[in-house]
């Protein structure tokens, strides 16, 4: 038998307005009075009927989170850091799944499940400008990623110039010379552009070279991809003494193709991600990485979401999310250990 808010009341002796305050937390309960409803409601195991609540309020409860590969456990565990921040505010999350396809992503922007979400939180990869600009959805959109629209929504990114040059200065402060760069797109990606140009810039600025034979473009994200990246630089006769990596799945990638030709990481060479997943925190050599607070992304996002619901929504955003360089054995070597 489903207990109500009446039977609640009844049993804490209060009304069942005070009932409700505490159930929806307002501010304005005092503890003694919260105290006293909070017994009645763990003593008849009562639970909220959060769609109800929802539709009195006209929403229904759902965020949407738009990803382009579910694959990647950096996705997955931004996927985690969403659903945590919606589930404080009573919220669950749909997930849908772009492939980073423009088609699928101009589906999920343009509305298609309007009528049952009250916000979208995209990912996008290959939606243009002229997209989201004709976009006629009052659905609330929150955008995540590097890709710079330049348009009226709240968008949240870590600065990933700033974090690639962050990481190939680590490299060359260990006495890297030779640091090439995996995961170059061969289509326009703003994310690897960004990259690259961090690389780019802290070789310039130590005096380094820029070497573009370095640079290995890829067609995808994955460990394949950082594998073949790794064997093409090696089969070209080139032999860096670092590699700084689009992702983690393409570092462990390439550590795999190194550990194939007999080149130690890091003596030989150096490896760095980025996205600091959890798989590389315990392979046989950790993996020095840059750690975006995909916690923060994740808070940062479900709660730009709900700020548009309200009556007084802020002006669009851009919101900086925090990083940083996570270093382990990949670059430092075993405690104990000498590296170059």
């Amino acid at each position: 038998m489903r207990v109500s808010l009446k039977d609640v009341a009844a049993h804490a002796g209060v009304s069942i307005k005070t009932v409700s305050n505490v159930v929806n937390n307002y501010q304005h309960v005092t503890p003694a009075m919260r105290e006293r409803v909070q017994r009645s409601i763990d003593a008849l195991g009562y639970q909220p009927n959060l769609a109800a609540r929802h539709l009195r309020k006209g929403r229904t409860g759902i965020i949407a989170l738009a990803l382009p590969e579910l694959g990647n456990p950096y996705f997955a565990e931004l996927t985690a850091s969403v659903i945590d921040a919606a589930s404080q505010h009573d919220y669950i999350v749909l997930l849908d799944h772009t492939g980073g396809s423009r088609d699928q992503e101009l589906l999920v922007s343009q509305g298609f499940r309007a009528r049952v979400i009250d916000g979208l939180i995209l990912s996008p990869i290959e939606l243009r400008t002229e997209d989201l600009r004709d976009r006629d959805q009052d659905v609330p959109l929150v955008l995540l990623g590097e890709r710079d629209y330049d348009l009226p929504y709240d968008h949240i990114a870590i600065d990933n110039v700033a974090a690639a040059r962050d990481a190939v200065r680590h490299l060359i402060e260990l006495g890297r010379r030779e640091v090439a760069f995996i995961g170059a797109r061969r289509d326009r990606s703003e994310p690897a552009q960004l990259r690259v140009r961090g690389w780019r810039e802290e070789l310039t600025a130590a005096g380094l070279r820029a070497d573009e034979g370095l640079v290995a473009a890829v067609d995808g994200w994955g460990h394949a991809d950082g594998a073949r990246a790794m064997r093409h630089i090696l089969d070209s006769g080139r032999r860096p003494d670092a590699v700084f990596a689009y992702n983690d799945p393409m570092a462990i990638g390439a550590m795999r193709v190194l550990h194939e030709r007999g080149l130690r990481v890091p003596e030989d060479i150096a490896v760095v991600g980025f996205d600091d997943v959890i798989e590389g925190r315990f392979g046989a050599v950790t993996l020095t990485s840059v750690s975006p607070d995909k916690a923060a992304i994740g808070r940062l996002a479900v709660e730009s979401v709900l700020a548009r619901l309200g009556d007084n929504a802020p002006a669009p955003r851009r919101i900086w999310a925090d990083y940083q360089l996570v270093e382990r054995e990949s670059t430092l070597g075993r405690p104990g250990a000498a590296t170059p």
